[in-house]
């Protein structure tokens, strides 16, 4: 396993840097490409990882936010099993979508519009 990753620098024996997060992000990871997906928790105010979750299942996501009631706001990717996640395990929080997600999402629209211009105008005699 290479270690040239972020999720790679962080100590074996992680000790939560920022148990009263209030602003926090949720993105999965590669513990292994292709064969183990964890979830990575960082919080946005301090920049810091807080935890590194074994999977990426609802419920693991799900128990982790409700153990950290201080949450207000919860950055996700549009993927269903997060907002679950967050729904249920942090309902007071405030969701919103990281803006790596919004680009490429706004992207790909943006090119589904114009290849839908092209086709149009293409088939107009």
């Amino acid at each position: 396993m290479e270690h040239t990753t972020a999720v790679a620098q962080v100590p074996a024996g992680l000790a939560p840097q920022s148990a009263h997060a209030k602003i926090v992000g949720l993105d999965d990871f590669a513990w292994r490409r292709g064969h183990r997906y964890g979830t990575i928790v960082c919080d946005l105010e301090q920049h810091r990882i807080v935890d590194l979750l074994a999977d990426r299942e609802i419920g693991t996501v799900t128990a982790w936010l409700k153990n950290h009631p201080a949450i207000e706001i919860v950055c996700r990717d549009r993927g269903g099993g997060y907002r679950e996640a967050a729904t249920h395990g942090a309902p007071q929080a405030v969701q919103i979508t990281d803006r790596w997600h919004l680009l490429e999402n706004a992207s790909a629209a943006f090119l589904d519009i114009i290849d839908n211009q092209s086709s149009t105008a293409r088939s107009t005699p």
